[in-house]
């Protein structure tokens, strides 16, 4: 479950970003931008779609990292081949059924959001489903009210390939209709509805897995754009604007970090706001959400910029004036820290509700193996420790920058 991640001097230092501008994302319904309390507890809920967000967990890395000092706290009960009837939940042991075991689950999480994505499977029945699945759909959404959580409701996604062509629209066209399922309950029930659906079909990245069905996690980096946009965040993207006047004095915009001159060279600080989302394994640092550095006023020439003593690339004052993207190392290796934390969090949760051997610690056969729930509960405290360090490192650092001309 937890990826290493390694940034090269190639990732980091990209500037042209192979998604491009997003197209927009629709949210059905008149909603606020959405702003979760402190302390609040978000549950992502479904099948694959969620699951397989654990390896790479950019979509909790986005929620987390969007409010610093919240103090969120995230469980994924994502199920591969899960269904809205809960059936890839079943076990030899019944009672609980599927379903009860299910809202076990749901109910163990202590919920404000629900995020839900049902569909995917649901989809290869085609039309003949569509009404069976909506009646599952809904009974979720009466035990997430009964809780008194909120229900943020997300489509379907198409798949790019599933064996042959023609395979592959038949899907495709279930899919949308099972999209439009969603929709209509969300319409219906006054829920929060996200179109992914739509972009990323129009995505022509290479956002999947080998397979063609799963987003790999190019993908989820994209899900994760789409998702602040649909929830109304302000981008992550930020714009400081510099002057190399005359004299030490501090030059810029109101607000702006002071830049400063020592001999021939100059310096600033900057502290994000938030951290940058990872940058994906081979790919490479969106722009458009990264910090955007603009220097007036340098003589004409080419200069090093370098982030805490650390050479970063060498531009020239033409570039600066028009506006680089400074994606920072220092904040790219935290955020790669945060999202290994994030990913060890989950994988302790995952052991916990999902044991290997659940039959036998907790169903029909637990006379054998009973006694290791103990061990089971005690992941509370790993989870509880990485929890609180995960709070440690959500805020950016601040670093400092030298403008050096080159030799």
């Amino acid at each position: 479950m937890v990826i290493q991640r390694r940034l090269s001097r190639a990732m980091v230092f990209a500037w042209f970003f192979w998604v491009g501008s997003l197209p927009v994302v629709a949210q059905q319904g008149n909603f606020p931008p959405l702003e979760f309390k402190h302390g609040a507890r978000i549950v992502f809920l479904g099948g694959s779609f969620f699951e397989n967000e654990l390896e790479d967990c950019y979509l909790e890395f986005a929620f987390t990292s969007r409010w610093p000092d919240r103090a969120l706290t995230f469980r994924n009960l994502g199920w591969t081949g899960d269904n809205v009837y809960a059936e890839a939940r079943s076990t030899f042991t019944t009672p609980p059924t599927p379903y009860q075991q299910l809202f076990q689950q749901i109910r163990s999480t202590r919920p404000d959001y629900v995020l839900i994505a049902y569909g995917t499977v649901e989809a290869q029945k085609g039309e003949a489903g569509v009404e069976e699945f909506t009646r599952g759909l809904e009974v979720i959404i009466d035990s997430v009210d009964a809780l008194g959580a909120q229900t943020i409701l997300l489509s379907t996604i198409p798949v790019r390939l599933a064996g042959t062509q023609e395979n592959t629209l038949n899907l495709n066209k279930n899919l949308q209709l099972y999209r439009d399922a969603i929709a209509r309950i969300a319409s219906k029930r006054k829920k929060r509805f996200v179109d992914l659906y739509t972009p990323v079909s129009q995505s022509k990245a290479p956002i999947y897995a080998y397979n063609g069905i799963h987003l790999n996690a190019k993908g989820y980096y994209y899900v994760a754009r789409l998702l602040e946009e649909a929830f109304g965040w302000p981008s992550r993207g930020e714009t400081i604007n510099l002057s190399a006047g005359e004299g030490n004095a501090p030059q810029g915009e109101p607000g702006a970090p002071p830049l400063t001159r020592e001999g021939n060279r100059w310096k600033f600080s900057v502290q994000e706001n938030l951290l940058p989302l990872p940058i994906p394994p081979s790919g490479e640092a969106d722009p458009v959400i990264s910090v955007q550095l603009r220097v007036s006023g340098l003589p004409a020439g080419r200069y090093l910029l370098a982030e805490n003593g650390n050479e970063l690339r060498t531009v020239s004052s033409g570039e600066l004036e028009k506006g680089i993207a400074l994606i920072s190392t220092v904040s790219q290796s935290q955020a790669a820290r945060l999202a290994d934390s994030i990913a060890k969090k989950n994988n302790f949760f995952f052991q916990q509700y999902r044991p290997m051997n659940r039959t036998y610690i907790l169903g029909f056969r637990e006379y054998e193996q009973g006694r290791h729930k103990q061990g089971l509960q005690e992941l509370d405290k790993f989870i509880d420790q990485l929890e609180a360090h995960i709070r440690e490192q959500i805020a950016p650092v601040k670093k400092t920058y030298e403008l050096i001309p080159a030799k």
